[in-house]
C-alpha cells in the first residue's frame, strides 16, 4: 500500500551503513497542518538512498512511501515499530517533470442539443 504527501524538505541525515548488506538514509519533511506544523521522518534504503542527492533543505517535494510496521518482543514486552519507507521523491508543484497536467473536463450533459425534445415541460 503506497501513499504520497507533499511538504518542505526540512532536514536530511547522512547515509548509514547498518550492516554489510543494508544501508539507510533518513530525512524529515515539514508538513503544514492547520495551525500546527508536522515534522515527519521518512527512511530511504539501499539504492533509494541516492534519491536525496537531487534536493536540498527547503525544497518543496512530493514523497511517495509505504507504511510498514512490525512487533518486537524483548524480555516479555512487545513493542511496535512503524516506518515510513520512501521510494520516490520528486519536485512538488505544477512544474514536476513527467507529470501530466490535469485537464478540466466538462460536466456530462443530460440535455440533448437536438430539437426532438418531446417532454411537456
Amino acid at each position: 500500500m503506497s501513499f504520497d504527501i507533499q511538504g518542505k524538505l526540512y532536514e536530511t541525515f547522512e547515509e548509514q551503513q547498518v550492516s554489510d548488506k543494508f544501508k539507510k538514509r533518513e530525512f524529515v519533511l515539514e508538513i503544514p497542518d492547520g495551525s500546527y506544523t508536522q515534522y515527519v521522518k521518512f527512511q530511504l534504503t539501499q539504492d533509494k538512498c541516492s534519491l536525496l542527492e537531487a534536493f536540498k533543505n527547503g525544497d518543496e517535494v512530493k514523497v511517495t512511501f509505504n507504511l510498514t510496521g512490525k512487533p518486537f518482543t524483548k524480555n516479555g514486552t512487545t513493542m511496535y515499530f512503524t516506518n515510513l519507507q520512501a521510494w520516490r521523491l520528486e519536485p512538488a508543484g505544477a512544474n514536476t517533470p513527467g507529470a501530466a497536467p490535469q485537464q478540466q473536463q466538462d460536466a456530462p450533459s443530460f440535455y440533448s442539443s437536438e430539437a426532438d425534445n418531446d417532454l411537456p415541460f
